[in-house]
């Protein structure tokens, strides 16, 4: 499982570490943050006491940044995801649209690395991921990740985001960072809440189709007028939340969220010919009554229900019991590929002006954790016990599967993903002290996990191929858009990991604190990693400190990575075509180089220093991540040498390939600046000022070398090339910038918000094709009125300027999907455009 390069730097600063942690107790092996320190994070709004507005914590050896509910409720956002990246200058939430499940739940990253580098926890216990695997070509692409929008914004008290890697502390997956929610948790009181929006806009560089006609040669021909001007998108959401007092020493706090959200439609005019030609060879009559907005380019329509509850109660022997759950569920729909009526893949006796085939879905994701906090002579402790599963169901409608004919139906049942996450936790804590200058803070525990990953088959006509009597396929088979899962698709994937962990906290002298952490883990499935962390904090007086850390970390190959298969439709270069996805141990995967997969291993160094002076509060932060053996999908395979393999391994309905693999070494280096400012303005009020800001670099360091199977296939065939790779460096914006004002005065609150999204590319196989998406600034407005300490009444608009990337005919040059799909999907805002929204609260 080591690697030259970074393994050997991480393997001598993980045994430098260890070597510190030995010297202060022989029997540490690793560490993660107890129930009771956690205590110490997360209560970090009383910690810094009168700078309760400050995002980064300054007194934390780490950045921290803390987005309260107040800073949420005044985003307009619906989905914690858009609201992070509204807050979070290296939080960013790309658009995706065309990306089959990808659309029902789209993924976000923490400074430009993978979604599933970023470790998420509710009320300090990990959360489980979802069972969706990224499949489109989006950012985030060959990843799973916790779908964060299923946990609705009414349940969240504050939600604080570490930038730093901390596998050390949490394991798996924290290599980005950390994103811990914190529950609401009040006695008493509530609220309920409704907020109405929709998209009014005017889509730039993307012309109305006034008419349609034949020129003088006979051919197709457009009269387009203005930019078109789109309303829709509505969404609505109601939401309440309740605190209840569980007899004199306890509570239940209680949320429940409804959101239904319209799908919208940013696609150009389709220009191509839908029908056949007539004997005669010209037109048919129905080319210039059709409608040519036949795609559906934008978000997907979306409904869902949330309950959310959390609840604690402490015993008079000063025990403590708690526990939260969730039930959460989205029904959604999205667009594919518009089937033309002259398209092979269509038939005419079913729909005779073809066809859009639109994916469906229904998730239903489950959690529960309870446990038992108490004390045991100078020893804290917390034992508990967490539950999640994340069940996405995958079906076709208004489709077909085209090898069946007219006896084909045209909705199916393409079978499910299932994930599950079981975990035991224990943690202990006391104050030990070792002869230092001050008592040193020791927890350590120990964890269980058992992760479970299942693929259910659909029904027989969204997969099945049907072959004429020679043997060979009619046509395409399984349902157009998204094939269903067939029988050898179906997987049952289990996997368990033991882990150690141990933390020492203490100041060395009166102004220099030092954190040690160190944390072994051993997985059933690909062995063992042990990572350590190293973090200090230095005050030269009580306004100036300096920080930093250094420390190594994983990332654990996720089941579905390994396991997963299917065949799908993908766009690469604007072209739609069938390419299959198989696991590594599948036989035609290893025909073409596949290899089992090992743990991503990646080092991490942090430095920054923390200046505060009465309300005003800045915080620099510079870091580098280095990551080894990064975990990625390969180019698509493909041609008669592929598909040769691939026939000979029974594959009949594709003639391409893709596997994950451990291909490329990359680093990542930035710097994060948060100030704020804090302004009384004696009768017209108050005034919180925040600017925040990240560069961001990702380079691709080292790529694998090809694999002798593709080799022995001839130059063309290249495991990860340039379009992935691009992917990687370029998909993110390299500098984001967030500046925000809050006005209050008297019973109104003004909050204006600007943020600068930075270049992004979306790399092609040929520099021809780059499309390069300048920088954009995206501005945000609310104002809200409260008449009394009930009711608050707030009208908005985000991207108030009717902001929209280039558009890509415009950009790179004219293509047929290029004028229907007009805007790159690696947009870092929404593709929509101009969204307005009222809301009313009610408290109580």
């Amino acid at each position: 499982m080591t690697h030259n390069g970074l393994s050997a730097k991480k393997l001598a600063l993980t045994v430098a570490i260890t070597t510190i942690l030995g010297s202060v107790s022989s029997n540490t092996f690793a560490a993660e943050q107890s129930q009771s320190q956690a205590q110490e994070s997360i209560e970090v709004i009383s910690v810094t006491g009168t700078r309760r507005s400050l995002r980064s914590v300054a007194e934390s050896t780490v950045p921290v940044d803390i987005i309260t509910n107040s800073d949420m409720a005044s985003t307009g956002q619906l989905e914690i995801s858009q609201v992070l990246a509204n807050q979070i200058p290296s939080f960013n939430y790309p658009s995706a649209t065309l990306a089959d499940g990808t659309d029902h739940a789209r993924p976000a990253v923490l400074r430009g690395l993978a979604p599933d580098h970023t470790l998420v926890l509710v009320n300090g216990k990990r959360r489980h991921s979802g069972a969706l695997l990224n499949l489109g070509g989006t950012v985030g692409r060959g990843s799973t990740a916790v779908d964060l929008n299923m946990i609705p914004t009414s349940a969240i008290k504050r939600v604080e985001v570490l930038r730093d890697g901390a596998a050390a502390q949490y394991g798996s997956d924290a290599i980005a960072g950390v994103i811990n929610i914190v529950l609401k948790d009040a006695t008493e009181g509530g609220s309920v809440s409704v907020t109405y929006g929709e998209y009014d806009t005017q889509m730039a560089g993307v012309p109305n189709l006034e008419s349609t006609y034949a020129d003088a040669n006979g051919d197709l021909a457009f009269t387009t007028g203005e930019d078109r001007k789109v309303n829709d998108g509505a969404t609505r959401t109601i939401s309440a939340n309740s605190g209840f007092a569980l007899a004199d020493n306890g509570f239940v706090n209680v949320s429940i969220e409804y959101r239904d959200n319209d799908s919208t439609q940013r696609s150009g005019f389709d220009p191509r010919e839908q029908y056949d030609r007539l004997e005669d060879g010209s037109l048919d009559p129905r080319e210039f009554t059709i409608d040519r907005y036949n795609h559906r380019f934008g978000k997907a329509e979306l409904e869902d229900y949330a309950l959310f509850y959390n609840m604690g109660y402490e015993f008079e022997n000063a025990l403590n019991l708690y526990s939260f759950g969730s039930y959460s569920n989205r029904e959604g729909n999205s667009g594919g590929f518009y089937r033309r009526a002259n398209d092979d893949r269509n038939v005419i006796e079913i729909y005779p002006d073809g066809f859009l085939p639109q994916i469906v879905s229904d998730v239903e994701d489950y959690s529960l954790a309870l446990g038992v906090q108490g004390e045991t002579g100078d020893w804290s402790w917390d034992v508990s016990t967490n539950y999640g599963r994340n069940d996405f169901s995958f079906g076709v409608v208004n489709s077909l599967n085209t090898s069946l004919g007219v006896n084909s139906p045209t909705e199916f049942d393409n079978g499910a993903l299932v994930y599950e996450q079981f975990i035991v936790n224990g943690t202990a804590s006391t104050v030990l002290d070792l002869g230092l200058p001050d008592e040193v803070f020791f927890n350590l525990g120990t964890e269980y996990r058992k992760e479970n990953y299942t693929i259910e088959q659909g029904e027989e006509a969204s997969y099945i191929t049907a072959l004429d009597e020679q043997g060979n396929a009619i046509a395409a088979g399984g349902a157009q858009v998204l094939s269903g899962f067939g029988p050898q698709s179906v997987t049952d994937e289990s996997r368990h990991n033991i882990a150690v962990f141990v933390e020492l906290d203490t100041y060395l002298t009166e102004k220099l604190n030092v954190v040690l952490a160190g944390r072994y883990e051993d997985y059933s499935d690909f062995g063992d990693t042990l990572t350590s962390k190293l973090a200090t904090r230095y005050s030269i007086n009580d306004h100036l400190s300096f920080r930093g850390a250094v420390s190594t970390g994983f990332r654990a190959p996720s089941l579905a990575q390994s396991s997963y298969r299917q065949i799908s439709t993908v766009l690469e270069n604007n072209q739609p075509f069938e390419v299959g996805l198989f696991p590594v141990n599948a036989s035609a995967a290893q025909a073409l180089g596949a290899t089992e997969l090992e743990a991503e291993e990646s080092v991490n160094l942090t430095a920054g220093f923390i200046y505060t002076q009465g309300n005003f509060s800045l915080t620099v932060d510079a870091y580098r991540i280095d990551i080894d053996d990064r975990i990625v999908l390969s180019e698509t395979l493909s041609g008669d040498a592929v598909a040769q393999i691939l026939a000979s391994a029974g594959e009949v309905n594709t003639d391409s390939v893709r596997y994950f693999t451990n291909a490329i070494d990359s680093r990542t280096q930035g710097v994060d600046v948060v100030l704020t400012y804090n302004i009384a303005l004696a009768d017209y009020g108050d005034l919180r000022l925040n600017a925040a800001a990240n560069v961001n670099d990702t380079e691709v360091t080292h790529v694998k070398d090809n694999p002798e199977e593709l080799n022995s296939l001839g130059e063309d065939y290249v495991l990860f090339a340039r379009r992935e790779i691009g992917r990687f460096e370029e998909g993110t914006p390299d500098t984001k910038l967030n500046l925000s004002a809050v006005w209050n005065i008297n019973q109104w609150q003004t909050t204006l918000r600007v943020t600068r999204y930075g270049e992004v590319a979306d790399i092609s196989t040929t520099a021809e094709g780059d499309e390069y998406l300048d920088a954009k600034w995206i501005t945000d407005l609310e104002v809200a009125y409260r008449p009394d300490e009930s009711w608050k009444f707030a009208l908005g608009a985000n991207n108030l300027f009717d902001q929209y990337p280039e558009a890509t005919v415009g950009n790179i040059g004219y293509s047929t999907f290029g004028q229907i799909f007009p805007y790159s999907p690696y947009t870092p805002y929404s593709l929509d455009g101009r969204f307005l929204y009222g809301n009313v609260t009610y408290s109580f």
